[in-house]
Order: C-alpha cells, then sequence, then structure tokens
C-alpha cells in the first residue's frame, strides 16, 4: 500500500487496519495494531511510503481488510474516511493524502496511458436488459466522433446498448461494448470519462429516473485501469454502485444472512441472483447445514429442489413485496410446501445456488414472513391468544410457527422458582401452542421457547407473552388474569361509562404525560407524583387545572404511551440532577449521559408488551394486579365531572388533600382516549372498560 503527501512530511503516520469479510463487515483486528498504535509504514520508494500487508496473518474466513492512514490517536487522512481493499481487488493499491480515491495503478504514471475505448461488461442477474440504455454527453470526454448517428444528451431518449461498437451478448445475464473516449495519453487533464446507466422512459420501475442504484455519474478513473492495445475494461453489475475494474466474483455463500424472501408458502425471490443452476433448500433440525463456495453441502438432514418460475407472481404478492430487489423466483412442489409447513418450517433453512457437480455457488437464508401469512393463514381465525381465564381454568396459547418446543412454566411470585413446567401442545394448521392450567389465578407465567436462531444454533429462551394484560417488574414475568374479575375493577368500574362528543369535529385534545403529569406537583402525595393514581386526588393542582380546561372546552385527553415501555426501568430509576447551565452549554447532556439508560423519564415509544399497562406508572411495579387496577382509576378520574364534595384528608403527606367522595355535578367532564379513538356508536362498549389499551 503506497502512500503520498505533497508536503513530503510523513513523521509518525501508520496505518490503522482491521480484516473484513465479503460483506465488508469488521470480522477481527490486524495483529498488533490498535487506533494508538498504528502499523508502522515498512520502507520508502520514489512514491512515498509504503505497508506491507501479510494475508497470512488473517482468518480464514477473512477477505479483505479496512484501513485509515493517521498518527496515532490522530483523525485520519481523509478525516472521517474508512475505505476498504478486498484481496482480488489486486496486490497493490496507491494512495494520495487528502484523496478517497483508492487507486490500482500508480496514478503519477497516468500521462504514459494509452487510453482509445472502455470495454464495459455489464452484468444483470434479472437478464432484463431491454428497459436500460446509455445517458452519453459529449462533454464527459467519450470520443463522439466515433459514435456517429447515436442520440447524445438527451435523457428520455437513452443509448442502447446493440446500439454501440462491439455490442455482443456474454451470457444472458451479461452484455459488453466499446465506449470510445479520448486518448489521455499527453494530456493530463483527460483523468477520467462519465456516463450513465439509467430506465427507459417506459422502464417499470422508475421510469427513466431509475439509475440502477447509483445517485451520481458513474466514473472511470484512468488510474484504476490497464490498456491492452488501447482498450481497458471494467465491470458493471445491476443495482451496484461500483466500478470494478476487474472481473467481480460476486457470489456469496452465507448460513446467516437473510438475502432472499419467501413471498408465498411456494414462492420465493432470490434478489441479483440468476437463474442459472440447480437451486436446493437444504434443511437442518439442529442448524448444523455448512455451504461454502466451490464445496459441497454439508451438515444438512436433506433438501427440497426448487425450479426457477417461469409464471407471474400473482399481482398482490408482487405489490406487497415491490420492495424486493429483482432476481430469480423460485417454486417448490406443493408437496413439499406441505413439508415446509408442517414439518420443517422451524429448522434451519439453507437456500443454495449448485453448478452441475453439485458445488456452491451462492447460498443464503430466506426471510420468512411471506410463508408463515400463506402456511397459517387459519390462524387469523383464533380469538384468544395469550391468556383466557374461564372458571378455575386458565387457557395458555402462543403462535409461534417457528419454535421447535414450547414449555409453560408457572410461578407463585414475581421472583422465585417455578412451581410447575407443562409442555404445549402444537397446531400444525394454525402454528398455535397451547395448553390448559387449573387454579393458577393471580399466579405469573412465562414461556420457554426452542428455536433454531441463524448463526447461533438451537437455543432455549425464556420469554413472556407477547399478548400479556399485565406483567411483574421490568416485564420478567406475565401476569395470569381475568379482566373481568371483580377484584380488577376499582369500585364503580361496571356503571361507569365513558363522556363522549357527539362530533368528532367537536373534539378538542389534550395531550399529556402520565409521569410529567404530577411528578412535580407537590399537591399530590409524594407517593403518588408521576403515577396513575396521582390522576385520583381530585383537588391537585394538575386536576384542578383540567377541570379549568374542559369548562373552556376541552373534551378530551390523549395519553402519551401508557402501554409496557422498554426502556424505563420499573424499579431502581434515576432523575438525573440537570443543570440551569446556559442553552448551549454541554453541562446539561453532560449531566444525562451516565444515567441514561436508567432515566426514569421517556416518552414511551418504544413499546415491549402492547396490551400491557406500563409498571413505572404503578404504586407496586411488582405486582401484576395493582398497575391494572390503578390504570382504570386514573380513567375513571379522568371522567370524573367536576365536583363540590367534602374531603377526607390524607395523612401521607405534609400538604394534605383528599378525594372526592360524593355529590359529583354532571358538567365539565373531560373524556379520555388513548390513540385517536373516534366517537363510539351509541351501543358501543366503552372505551375505558377495554383492556389496558396500547396507544
Amino acid at each position: 500500500m503506497h502512500y503520498q503527501r505533497a508536503d513530503g512530511n510523513y513523521a509518525d503516520f501508520g496505518l490503522h487496519v482491521w480484516q473484513v469479510n465479503a460483506a465488508n463487515a469488521y470480522i477481527a483486528d490486524y495483529p498488533n495494531v490498535s487506533w494508538p498504535n498504528p502499523l508502522p509504514p515498512s520502507g520508502s520508494d520514489a512514491y512515498g511510503i509504503y505497508w506491507l500487508i501479510d494475508p497470512a496473518v488473517f482468518r480464514s474466513d477473512a477477505t479483505g481488510f479496512g484501513f485509515i492512514v493517521h498518527k496515532p490517536s490522530a483523525d485520519g487522512d481523509p478525516v472521517g474516511l474508512d475505505r476498504i481493499w478486498q484481496f482480488s481487488d489486486g496486490g497493490e493499491l496507491w494512495l494520495k493524502s487528502g484523496e478517497g480515491t483508492v487507486y490500482r495503478t500508480n496514478p503519477d504514471a497516468l500521462a504514459s496511458l494509452n487510453l482509445n475505448a472502455l470495454r464495459i461488461h455489464y452484468q444483470r442477474p434479472d437478464g432484463n436488459f431491454t428497459p436500460w440504455g446509455l445517458h452519453l454527453w459529449d462533454t464527459s470526454r467519450i470520443d463522439a466522433s466515433r459514435l456517429a448517428g447515436l442520440t447524445l444528451n438527451v435523457w428520455e431518449n437513452p443509448v442502447r446498448f446493440a446500439a454501440m461498437p462491439g455490442y455482443r451478448a456474454v451470457s444472458a445475464n451479461e452484455v459488453a461494448f466499446d465506449l470510445p473516449v479520448l486518448n489521455p495519453q499527453g494530456d493530463a487533464s483527460r483523468t477520467s470519462v462519465e456516463f450513465i446507466i439509467h430506465g427507459t422512459p417506459d422502464n417499470p420501475n422508475g421510469g427513466s429516473g431509475n439509475k440502477d442504484g447509483w445517485t451520481n455519474n458513474i466514473r472511470v478513473d484512468y488510474a484504476n485501469v490497464t490498456a491492452v492495445n488501447g482498450v481497458a475494461e471494467v465491470w458493471l453489475v445491476q443495482d451496484t454502485p461500483t466500478v470494478f475494474y476487474r472481473a467481480p466474483d460476486l457470489r456469496q455463500a452465507s448460513t446467516t444472512d437473510a438475502r432472499a424472501y419467501w413471498l408465498t408458502d411456494r414462492l420465493l425471490q432470490w434478489p441479483k441472483a440468476s437463474g442459472n443452476g440447480v437451486f436446493k433448500l437444504y434443511h437442518s433440525a439442529r442448524g448444523q447445514i455448512v455451504a461454502k463456495t466451490d464445496a459441497a453441502v454439508s451438515g444438512a438432514d436433506g433438501a427440497i429442489a426448487l425450479e426457477v418460475f417461469g409464471g407471474t407472481v400473482p399481482a398482490d404478492v408482487a405489490t406487497r413485496f415491490k420492495f424486493v430487489a429483482p432476481g430469480v423466483v423460485l417454486q417448490a412442489s406443493q408437496r413439499d410446501a406441505e413439508r415446509l409447513a408442517r414439518l420443517l418450517i422451524a429448522s434451519q433453512l439453507v437456500l443454495v445456488q449448485e453448478n452441475d457437480a453439485g458445488r456452491v455457488q451462492n447460498a443464503t437464508t430466506a426471510q420468512l414472513h411471506g410463508a408463515l401469512d400463506a402456511m397459517y393463514a387459519s390462524a387469523t381465525k383464533e380469538r384468544h391468544l395469550g391468556v383466557r381465564v374461564e372458571g378455575s381454568s386458565a387457557h395458555f396459547k402462543l403462535w409461534a410457527p417457528t419454535a421447535q418446543r414450547v414449555q409453560l412454566c408457572i410461578y407463585d411470585r414475581g421472583d422465585g422458582a417455578a412451581r410447575e413446567i407443562e409442555s404445549m401442545r402444537f397446531n400444525r394448521d394454525t402454528g398455535v401452542w397451547s395448553t390448559q392450567e387449573s387454579r393458577v389465578e393471580g399466579k405469573y407465567y412465562r414461556y420457554a421457547v426452542e428455536v433454531f436462531v441463524r448463526g447461533t444454533g438451537t437455543v432455549r429462551n425464556p420469554v413472556t407473552d407477547p399478548y400479556s394484560v399485565s406483567l411483574t417488574t421490568d416485564s420478567k414475568r406475565s401476569y395470569i388474569a381475568d379482566l373481568e374479575d371483580r377484584r380488577l375493577k376499582p369500585a364503580g368500574w361496571d356503571r361507569h361509562a365513558a363522556p363522549r362528543v357527539a362530533a368528532q369535529t367537536d373534539m378538542s385534545i389534550y395531550e399529556l404525560h402520565v409521569r410529567d403529569f404530577s411528578i412535580g406537583d407537590a399537591s399530590v402525595p409524594l407517593a403518588d407524583r408521576g403515577k396513575y393514581r396521582a390522576f385520583t386526588w381530585a383537588n391537585s393542582n394538575g386536576m384542578v387545572h383540567l377541570r379549568a380546561l374542559a369548562r373552556a372546552g376541552l373534551t378530551d385527553v390523549h395519553l402519551l404511551p401508557v402501554f409496557d415501555i422498554a426502556s424505563v426501568p420499573e424499579a431502581g430509576c434515576v432523575t438525573p440532577a440537570v443543570p440551569n447551565a446556559a442553552p448551549d452549554s454541554e453541562e446539561q447532556q453532560a449531566a444525562i449521559s451516565p444515567v441514561r439508560d436508567a432515566d426514569c423519564f421517556n416518552w414511551g415509544y418504544d413499546p415491549y408488551h402492547y396490551t400491557a399497562p406500563e409498571g413505572s406508572y404503578a404504586s407496586d411495579a411488582a405486582d401484576g394486579a395493582k398497575r391494572i387496577v390503578e390504570f382504570r382509576q386514573m380513567v375513571m378520574a379522568l371522567h370524573q365531572p367536576a365536583c363540590v364534595s367534602a374531603w377526607t384528608w390524607s395523612t401521607t403527606t405534609p400538604r394534605p388533600r383528599g378525594r372526592a367522595t360524593s355529590r359529583c355535578s354532571t358538567a365539565w367532564c373531560p373524556a379520555t382516549t388513548t390513540g385517536s379513538m373516534p366517537p363510539a356508536p351509541s351501543n358501543a362498549r366503552p372505551a375505558a372498560r377495554t383492556p389496558p389499551p396500547s396507544t
């Protein structure tokens, strides 16, 4: 790696270098190199200094390296730029200080380059070259005199590839043609040529505005080419904004990424993959598949043969998956699709493209949601997911079609060991696991789920119920409850009705954060500040203010998220002491940063359990019943009319306040809504009596 500085000052400059894989992702450090201790130069020559990178010290899965030229612990040159070099790019490269370009030949020798034409190889895995062409303009250093009869400078009339000199179809997925250029030999200003590949006006994906993945012009730097008999070759690939200066090996074999998509239970689409070769879907119940380029697959329990789909993807499916890049569409037989749904969907599944000798050319996995929706469509008829209490029995149902095994763990409390563990039954038609237990209401539960995880293998995870109605502290366990149980209803709940506004256009809405409403209100007992129960203190400053707003025309209170929030600790949260510093001071941020993950405050737009109330707003997050009862108390309090009443003084705060006990008028009654909920019809169940809602 050569490095040149115009000032000739190379003192202390070194190289930060790290190993990368085929996806350009970091996988390991280069031995004995760190940011404070960069790799020192190996020597110097007429160009500048250079480093020798030893491929022998790289991991077996490394395909290249990333690098930054810099002084110890100082910014890189250029600042803020990480660059990647794959071994397949060649064994020598040149850098110039302040430039981001990585040259494949000595840029100082450019004046001697004898170049008359670029031979451009353009590869499209989808094989569809028809709705594409070239935008060429005569000021981009092309030699327009050798393109007589072609339309230049007109965006809406791109030059067809077949009209270019030297055009030929190399294969079903590659064409090649020559682009005449002005010879740079002896002219220092001719350092590159530019052009654009873009869609024709009738291109179905964006028309002429589709630049095939590029945001800028395609620029070929002459310092990176080698000319033979006046011709240099470059390669371009569909939807890939990179100029390749040697034939690219674009094959990727991975059992952990997910580049393909199930469209239905039978159809898969593999972006940027051609239809050449043999396609198989290998499966392994224990995740033992190994798929490496140019080797046979090993570790599989078996394989399903896939055929290239010759039909048209159904319109509704194509619309749903229109974001998926073009590529081969594959089809499984009906029999194999049924095997997948009933037996194999929970296994490791690896999609492989092989050559005729059975050697891996490409491998990936497929994202499952399209298949799951088709395989288990009948699950939409399942009325009760989660826990449902009927009499003395509790019925548990969990939709987890990719799980290999699920067990129900019952606990007496929010902590401690399980009192019993029960295996659940799997319904292969719906993907639902279910079981039934007696006399467990008021207890807690989790599921132990065995599932295959890409890159890890089969794991056993204890998880809460995504359909939880309540939880224990920090969402560690789900709570078994019947929301119709009278013990979970505040007094008067069944008779309570939410006020309604006759017309949605008459709604006047106040957005309110539960914690903000009372956390600084000294008229609320300290234990209830920032909690659901703060709303039950009818004579607090906050509630008095809401009634005043109601008299002024307020009709609705919109609560910021009150579902179970992922980011707020429900036990031991911290309120940072924020200094009253200048608006442009960094002191406020410095006070918050150390405790940001333990902060008691968050707007709450990061739901963990949609249908369970947030525990940090409850008086006791460990008690699954309290957050339900107190949430409902809040709803009722927000629905209460303005009151003229006797008060019972509290002894829990030095500033006594009471709870309303009698004689309330019916005027000035703010409703409450969570989310943008239109008024319900007269025969609808009041919103305040539904399970704790998600916002």
